[in-house]
């Protein structure tokens, strides 16, 4: 991922680009869309990149809930049409990407990006045209609220960073029972900082210690120097925030200098492409963070897996509930706002209560996240097993 000031510098242009398209040719359209029977999203999603996988599964999940409320009548008669667009992802290509949606396509809504870094690039677009948008599996604490403001037109429907940070400091400590931890985290991601600071901190509330705190930067390929100084410190488990392709190497490269430790993460790891990269047997004592899992018990949650096979033959992973939970959000909203004007939709999202999604009931927070609780996942010879739900 880009740093932060490259994705406001990325934003900033694209912000400018589209204060100057926003006016052209935007009356007939607003008009067009008024009168017609269909109701326009946006969804700006990873379709290509490092992280497609990600984005491609959240689309999926935002297909299946707009296919469920069309096929039940639509809204007020009008059906749900998804515009897709691919940021690449990149930052610089998300702001692109949304600012097409925005000016061209006049959309009432965006669903996405998938990471962090994408939406921090594409809501000063939206917030500027008064669009709402929901970011799926944006984690980053400062997606919806920045300098102690809360961001009127920005949303999520998963857990946030600190939350899940938290989450694996507790389980590390009550579960595992380890008290020193070694982090190798990706110096060139706010996500992964953000989740090594918080799970640091946690940590150390508990009287436990950071024995070694080495970085990695996006794309590496050799990590057994970084392996070797945390080896030396003789870690109990090693925390690795970060995604999956440069994480799948890590605990390959872990394995092979005879570090078997607990390795732990976070919902950036939850890919097919983890066990296909790092092996199925590297991947035993390994736990992540998560908003999902397919062996979780509850009844809305195995509704959505049922409907999720039906609808594409295959398994879900968190992402396509993500994806499905935030097209249920909107559409519901959309339903009680009545209107698709930009700022009445988003006070009505900021407004949902108890609302059934794939993971249970959801109620937004003051800050627009959804109060919520987490999954512990292990891997068992490269199958996720259901571990622990964990509420803080």
């Amino acid at each position: 991922m880009k740093t932060w000031k490259k994705v406001a510098s990325a934003a900033l242009a694209a912000m400018v680009f589209a204060s100057l398209t926003a006016g052209c040719g935007g009356g007939d359209k607003k008009k067009e869309a008024a009168n017609s029977n269909e109701i326009v999203v946006g969804a700006s999603f990873e379709l290509t990149g490092n992280v497609a996988n990600y984005g491609k599964s959240t689309l999926s999940g935002l297909k299946m809930a707009f296919d469920e409320v069309n096929k039940a009548g639509g809204i007020d008669g009008k059906k749900l049409r998804i515009v897709e667009s691919d940021n690449k992802s990149e930052p610089s290509e998300a702001g692109n990407s949304v600012t097409k949606l925005v000016t061209q396509d006049k959309v009432i809504a965006v669903v996405g990006p998938a990471t962090s870094g994408c939406v921090a690039a594409s809501t000063p677009i939206t917030t500027a045209n008064k669009v709402p948008l929901i970011a799926p599996c944006a984690t980053a604490p400062n997606i919806t609220v920045e300098k102690g403001k809360v961001k009127e037109f920005v949303f999520r429907s998963c857990f946030i960073d600190p939350f899940q940070g938290r989450v694996m400091a507790e389980f590390a400590d009550k579960n595992l029972k380890v008290k020193n931890v070694a982090i190798l985290y990706d110096a060139s991601s706010d996500y992964s900082k953000g989740l090594a600071e918080v799970f640091t901190k946690t940590m150390e509330e508990k009287g436990g210690k950071i024995v070694a705190k080495e970085a990695f930067l996006a794309k590496d390929l050799d990590f057994k120097s970084a392996l070797t100084k945390i080896k030396s410190t003789n870690p109990e488990a090693i925390y690795i925030p970060g995604y999956y392709e440069e994480v799948a190497k890590i605990i390959k490269q872990t394995r092979e200098l005879g570090l078997n430790v607990p390795l732990l993460g976070c919902d950036g790891w939850d890919s097919p492409k983890l066990v296909e990269i790092g092996g199925p047997e590297a991947l035993n004592n390994t736990y992540f963070s998560s908003a999902y899992s397919a062996q979780d018990k509850e009844p809305s949650v195995q509704k959505f897996i049922a409907g999720y096979k039906a609808m594409y033959n295959k398994e879900p992973d968190v992402f396509c509930m993500q994806g499905y939970n935030a097209g249920l959000i909107l559409a519901d909203a959309i339903k009680r706002a009545g209107t698709t004007d930009g700022t009445k939709l988003a006070a009505a999202i900021a407004a949902t209560k108890d609302l059934s999604v794939a993971s249970g009931k959801l109620t937004y927070d003051a800050d627009h996240n959804p109060i919520t609780s987490a999954i512990i996942i292990e891997l068992k010879d490269g199958v996720q097993t259901f571990k622990e739900k964990i509420t803080l």
